[in-house]
């Protein structure tokens, strides 16, 4: 048996991605730009092994068996990576073995985390590893499986290009800037839900294509010009522009989602309860220090500057106070020292918490690099190629 266990990172959308001009070859209508994540606090973690004496393709996902085959989008990156290790020669072995694939995120699955984007970017970057596969646009394998999971093949700033071609030949990520571009960019993830959807992306994009008229003026008019913006605010490390940039193109997004008919509604009321806060902070201290994004779900993206989470960590505490503040089930990631932080009492004796108990648990991470490969040690399958927590 031979196999290969990978992790890859998340990404989170600045200028968003929504909508397809072909729906097989998941080409988008309009490009997107993303920032990945750190995998040392949220990653997908894939192994991959192949064996002569493997019966049938297996997989499991998060714990549970699914049907392989039922899988297309797991089956298409698989015949694109054996169709190129056969015309690099690259395999180590037959290349009719059949294969065992365990795959897990540490984070909500569907809940609007971006976790299609690190599963499928892990995926394809293992079975690269495990095929031998040297091809620079791995990106375009990754965009077969899940559209944003193309960007989560870099790390730093990215670039998903929309393309022209028919064939999808053309539509791939590029790097824009790594991540020590800019490496105090940081980022709190306000937790609201973590339960699966009502209304998937890939369904949500559909109705949003077919009914609104928003959509289609985003993707041909703004977002060209936000790309070119955003791009030039990172180059310059301009954080209130891209604070601006980021937070509008959130807001456009969700209202392409509302256009639509029957309305995609993603965004709850604690999530426009973070918008507010997230404004009136940055009017109370007098400068951008906090912006918002919201992917298909009511989970807050917040990005800052590594100098002032601690203090934007004390207005989320002071406003959104929890019962289980303290534990370290509710403050997960990069550990935030507010031993000697006093409060900056920026907002007046009046102000009151927004609500209480609104968020599950909160994520510290920042900008991080891009898929990685584990040591052997760190395999998700046993000796045999089955799971190391099956229970037979």
């Amino acid at each position: 048996m031979l196999l290969q266990t990978c992790i890859a990172p998340v990404n989170i959308a600045l200028i968003k991605y929504w909508g397809k001009r072909d729906e097989a070859l998941i080409l988008p209508i309009n490009d997107s730009l993303s920032m990945t994540l750190s995998t040392d606090q949220m990653c997908a973690k894939t192994t991959a092994a192949v064996g002569s004496d493997f019966k049938e393709n297996k997989m499991w996902l998060n714990g549970e068996e699914v049907q392989f085959e039922d899988n297309c989008r797991t089956v298409k990156c698989l015949d694109e990576i054996k169709r190129i290790a056969q015309l690099q020669g690259t395999a180590k072995f037959p290349l009719d073995w059949k294969l065992h694939i365990c795959s897990e995120n540490n984070f909500p699955t569907a809940a609007g985390l971006a976790s299609s984007a690190a599963g499928y970017a892990c995926l394809v970057y293992t079975l690269a590893k495990l095929y031998g596969v040297q091809n620079e646009e791995l990106s375009k394998i990754a965009r077969l499986g899940s559209g944003s999971a193309c960007r989560s093949i870099y790390g730093g700033f990215v670039q998903w290009i929309k393309g022209e071609d028919e064939n999808g030949n053309d539509s791939i990520a590029v790097q824009i800037e790594n991540e020590e571009h800019w490496p105090n960019m940081h980022v709190l993830i306000l937790v609201v839900n973590d339960n699966r959807k009502k209304v998937g992306s890939t369904k949500g994009m559909q109705r949003s294509v077919l009914t609104s008229d928003l959509l289609k003026y985003r993707a041909d008019v703004v977002v060209p010009k936000r790309i070119f913006e955003i791009k030039n605010a990172i180059k310059e490390k301009n954080f209130e522009k891209f604070a601006e940039i980021t937070m509008k193109d959130s807001n456009q997004f969700h209202a392409c989602c509302l256009d639509s008919y029957p309305p995609c509604v993603y965004m709850n009321d604690v999530s426009h309860a973070i918008i507010d806060f997230v404004h009136k902070y940055n009017e109370m201290v007098g400068e951008v220090r906090i912006a918002y994004t919201f992917d298909a779900g009511p989970n807050a993206c917040l990005y800052l500057l590594q100098e002032n989470v601690a203090d934007v960590l004390l207005a989320i505490k002071k406003f959104f106070p929890n019962d289980n503040d303290g534990s370290v089930e509710y403050l997960k990631g990069i550990p935030i020292d507010l031993k000697n932080k006093k409060d900056e009492n920026i907002f007046n004796c009046e102000s009151k918490p927004i609500g209480r108990n609104f968020f599950k648990y909160i994520i510290h991470t920042k900008i991080g690099n891009g898929p990685k490969s584990l040591i052997e040690e760190e395999s998700l399958l046993n000796e045999v190629g089955l799971p190391k927590s099956f229970n037979p």
